[in-house]
């Protein structure tokens, strides 16, 4: 089975970046905009127990932190993503190397650019123009993040919540 551990963003930040990704991110049906803080992995589901306790645990001793998106970027020429750009904070970059040190068994692929995916699986052509049109765009929103998730795959591809873990003492 397939998990990931991702924040979701307030509903008006979602909305912002619905409004491109229905045009511009074939995932758009399978998972809402997101911060992912853990890639997909496999696991078994009595595997995922034991994470899940990991993760209360960190989450327990992370306090709630701003998510700050001030523009919108590309992976180009790595490949051809377009997202929102979310500010590196010292929490959000402790929060993930503290999810992902749990799984030092699983290769990081990249280094960790907080962002959320507004376009992706585009021809370079496309790519060149959606870009160009959307890079000279400011955003400037700031919110405060409170709780991070563990996701599950189902079978159609789609992504669901496997548990929700607040921030700081409860």
């Amino acid at each position: 089975m397939k998990f990931g551990v991702v924040i979701f963003p307030s509903k008006k930040l979602q909305d912002l970046a619905n409004s491109y990704r229905k045009r511009y991110d074939p995932h758009y049906s399978l998972i809402t905009p997101h911060l992912t803080l853990k890639n997909a992995f496999e696991a078994a589901e009595e595997e995922v127990v034991d994470f899940a306790d990991k993760l209360r645990q960190i989450s327990s001793n992370t306090n709630a932190f701003p998510l700050i998106t001030t523009k919108i970027s590309s992976f180009q020429p790595v490949n051809n993503v377009i997202y929102f750009k979310v500010e590196p904070t010292e929490e959000l970059n402790q929060l993930h190397t503290e999810i992902n040190q749990e799984f030092s068994e699983q290769n990081l692929d990249y280094a960790f650019v907080p962002h959320i995916t507004i376009g992706q699986n585009l021809s370079n052509d496309e790519h060149s123009d959606v870009y160009g049109s959307l890079r000279m765009k400011r955003l400037n929103h700031e919110e405060t993040i409170d709780r991070f998730h563990l996701l599950y795959q189902l079978e159609n591809g789609s992504w669901t919540v496997y548990e929700t873990f607040r921030l700081g003492k409860e």
